[in-house]
């Protein structure tokens, strides 16, 4: 019985360091070194325009608002303002900071009005360019970060295709396509305007203390006293987040893994009349994504309002202490702090602690997304990591063109270490020759022909084809010599045409009709809608399990195989096209070496070898007649299952040929 997805939950719950899982992204956007950096040149140009409008608006303060310019712009130039301006000390104090102009204290109303006027619109100019810059900077990110997710879907979608079967068997479907789907997706969310939301925001908090410091370092350690509160706050939630947002990822793969299972086995589920404890445990599955979900949400939720809360407090103590500093030092003084305050710089101070505390409302708002990518990322990378448990040696070569002898060597197979399937496998199959494999459920038959295409590998021995052995070829050139038809076809949502041409692509519209012809599937394809261009539904629905059998043979046909490998072919078709079927097989096994899965008596008759299979071992081989004259467990089990009809003759048993010889299998 598959197991449930929350037991495979473990395997991504272990958690990677956040600057580890970064910096592997960041392998992907080297490739895109040229858009990273015109997207630095435009933070840096976006953040240095942010940074410059505290400073002018200062200086608009000081150096054309301060009291004596007011009263001279008024035409007062008489005792009380030349004694208000006393007040800040002498001319160099008071303008010490006017870098981007000298005001003069001769200046005329006009010209200071236009000095003022220019400086206005700098500061306008600088914010419509930081506009521009950043609106270009997010553009160019985005588009270098889809490129990056693009990429990355490429990798885990080839990974994928070369994972060993084993992986397969040990995971759900559903986590396996949350993890290439929703972690991508929260990916996607953040890899663009997130990131450089955040790298931006890290820039400016750093640039804006570096200027402050410089402008009065007194009164900008004052202004970021909550600054280590505001960092302690920012790691702590953060950490519990990403830890929330790591379980959430998992919970989101559990719901997934049980949808997929219920929809997939909707038929199922109606026979049994399961639908209630199905729904019963999507519930389940899906509170607990609910509950992980609001958990990380909760952590995430509180951090923005816990660092609004200390900018408030840093904005009040630069707007306090600046003013008692003012009024104690009665105007531009050394007053407490021993260096200069004025109005202008307290205003320039105030803008700073709100461009300080922007970017941390920023970063507080991006983070949740950016732990729940960091999370996602985590589990694409897992999926990534996953080795294959079947690979190619360094030094493999193509497999050359066979002829079809297979040679099983005292082969050994386990599925899980010290648990063999097989034990002790000889088989020795010579080029034309049909094997009929039969033995009771769980007597290791699939293992036995999964082993030839490599599947999964033997333990101990060894399988040879024509003298090579199968771990010193490549897979692609071994499978591309072997043809396999399964129980459960599989058929894509594609057009009939190109379901059978699926393993000979370049097989022309002529081929492909000789083959449906020779698998008795070219009748029933002309009656279709659109022919062979007729575009069938998921897992080929709209067909009968017999038809999609019979284009599972066509495709087998067109690639030519000198192996085949026959799980009970013929098994879910009736009586007459089983017939035809036969007919057909049997121009195609002409010549072809042939694994058989056989339950039908009409199939085991025709083999050269019978092999008997029971507890991962052969047991008995020989021919049909030959093992019932042997009078074993085949003959034993082929009395029970025919005589006790009560068959008289040969003639009345081969009548019964058609009937299953394991029933039960």
């Amino acid at each position: 019985m598959m197991q449930h997805p929350r037991q495979f939950a473990a395997e991504t719950s272990k958690a990677r360091s956040a600057s580890a899982t970064l910096g592997r992204l960041w392998q992907y956007f080297r490739h895109y070194g040229w858009a990273l950096l015109l997207v630095a040149v435009l933070i840096v140009s976006s953040t240095y325009m942010q940074i410059l409008i505290p400073n002018l608006t200062g200086q608009a303060v000081d150096c054309y608002l301060s009291p004596y310019t007011v009263a001279q712009a008024a035409g007062e130039t008489s005792g009380s303002a030349l004694s208000a301006f006393a007040n800040f000390g002498n001319a160099d104090e008071a303008f010490s900071n006017c870098w981007y102009t000298t005001p003069r204290l001769d200046a005329t109303a006009a010209e200071t009005l236009s000095g003022l006027g220019g400086l206005i619109l700098l500061i306008v100019g600088l914010y419509v360019g930081s506009a521009v810059l950043s609106g270009l900077m997010f553009y160019i990110m985005s588009l270098s970060g889809y490129r990056v997710l693009r990429d990355l879907q490429a990798q885990v979608f080839g990974h994928l295709h070369h994972l060993s079967l084993g992986y397969f068997t040990k995971h759900e479907v559903g986590d396996v396509m949350s993890r290439f789907t929703n972690d991508s997706d929260t990916l996607q969310q953040v890899i663009g305007f997130g990131l450089v939301s955040v790298l931006q925001g890290i820039l400016q908090i750093v640039w804006t203390i570096w200027v402050m410091v410089r402008l009065n370092a007194p009164f900008a350690l004052i202004s970021l006293v909550t600054l280590p509160l505001m960092f302690l706050a920012t790691r702590w939630f953060s950490g519990q987040a990403r830890k929330a947002f790591r379980r959430a990822r998992q919970q989101i793969g559990n719901v997934n893994a049980d949808l997929q299972e219920s929809i997939s086995a909707v038929r199922e589920v109606q026979a049994f009349s399961r639908e209630d404890e199905n729904i019963q445990q999507f519930r389940e599955s899906n509170a607990a994504n609910r509950d992980a979900n609001i958990r990380a949400q909760a952590y995430t939720g509180a951090l923005g309002p816990t660092l609004e809360a200390l900018s408030f407090v840093s904005l009040a103590v630069v707007a306090g202490v600046g003013g008692m500093l003012l009024l104690n030092g009665n105007g531009v003084g050394t007053g407490v702090l021993g260096t200069a305050i004025s109005v202008g710089l307290i205003i320039t101070f105030i803008g700073y602690t709100q461009q300080f505390n922007r970017p941390v409302q920023t970063i507080a708002t991006q983070w949740a997304m950016l732990q729940s990518a960091v999370a996602g990322a985590e589990r694409i990378f897992g999926l990534l990591d996953e080795p294959a448990e079947i690979t190619d040696k360094p030094d493999a070569k193509d497999m050359p063109n066979i002829t079809g002898h297979v040679v099983y060597h005292d082969v050994w197979a386990e599925y899980n270490p010290g648990e063999p399937v097989l034990r002790g496998v000889d088989i020795d199959a010579r080029p034309g020759e049909t094997v009929a494999i039969v033995g009771p459920t769980g007597a290791g038959k699939t293992t036995i022909i999964n082993l030839l295409p490599r599947f999964w590998d033997v333990s101990e021995g060894a399988i040879t084809i024509d003298g090579h052995d199968l771990r010193d070829v490549t897979q692609q050139s071994l499978r591309h010599q072997i043809g396999i038809v399964l129980q459960d076809t599989f058929l894509f949502s594609d057009t009939v045409m190109n379901n059978i041409r699926y393993g000979r692509p370049e097989a022309s519209d002529e081929e492909v009709i000789v083959a449906a012809q020779l698998s008795h599937a070219h009748e029933f394809i002309e009656r279709l809608p659109d022919g062979y261009q007729t575009v069938l539904g998921e897992r080929g629905a709209g067909l009968s399990q017999g038809q999609r059998q019979l284009l599972a043979i066509a495709r087998v046909a067109l690639i030519d195989p000198r192996i085949l490998i026959l799980d009970e072919a013929t098994s879910s078709v009736d009586t007459r096209t089983e017939r035809q079927i036969q007919q057909a097989l049997e121009k195609l096994l002409h010549g072809r070496t042939s694994f058989v899965i056989a339950h039908r008596l009409s199939t085991i008759r025709h083999a050269d070898q019978v092999l008997f299979v029971d507890a991962g071992q052969i047991i008995e081989r020989g021919t049909h007649d030959s093992l019932l004259a042997q009078g074993g467990r085949y003959a034993e089990l082929y009395m029970s299952q025919f005589r006790r009809k009560g068959a008289e003759t040969e003639e009345e048993e081969a009548a019964e040929a058609e009937t299953y010889l394991f029933p039960g299998d």
